[in-house]
């Protein structure tokens, strides 16, 4: 996948976690990254699913991995997976930060809770 006007290299992330999440106190199991503004929003697995609101809400179709060691983009208008240019730092969450987080407020039924 080429730069398109989707795609915004220099949008800096929203932070390291998912931004409702942290505003709501909720919790997420991974997170995304919006390829165009840099929103950081939970997966589609996690029980709020911010990335795909997002996505929804603006237009912004394409997201790419915000977990470590990943680098894939998905486009949600033909649901397929490509590569794509490198994103302003940084480019996943910390190392440390465990799935699901923040540990302090995930629920002991955690995986009971996952899509």
């Amino acid at each position: 996948m080429s730069e398109t006007p989707e795609i915004d290299p220099a949008a800096p992330p929203s932070g390291t976690g998912c931004l409702e999440c942290e505003r709501d106190g909720g919790w997420w199991f991974h997170l995304r990254r919006c390829a165009a503004c840099g929103h950081i929003g939970c997966c589609d697995t996690s029980p709020n699913q911010h990335a795909t609101a997002h996505a929804g809400a603006t237009g912004h179709p394409l997201i790419t991995s915000f977990e470590p060691g990943e680098d894939w983009y998905y486009d949600y208008r033909d649901e397929q997976m490509y590569e794509g240019p490198r994103l302003a730092p940084p480019e996943s969450k910390p190392a440390d930060q465990p799935a699901p987080a923040p540990t302090d407020r995930v629920p002991a039924n955690w995986r009971q809770l996952l899509h």
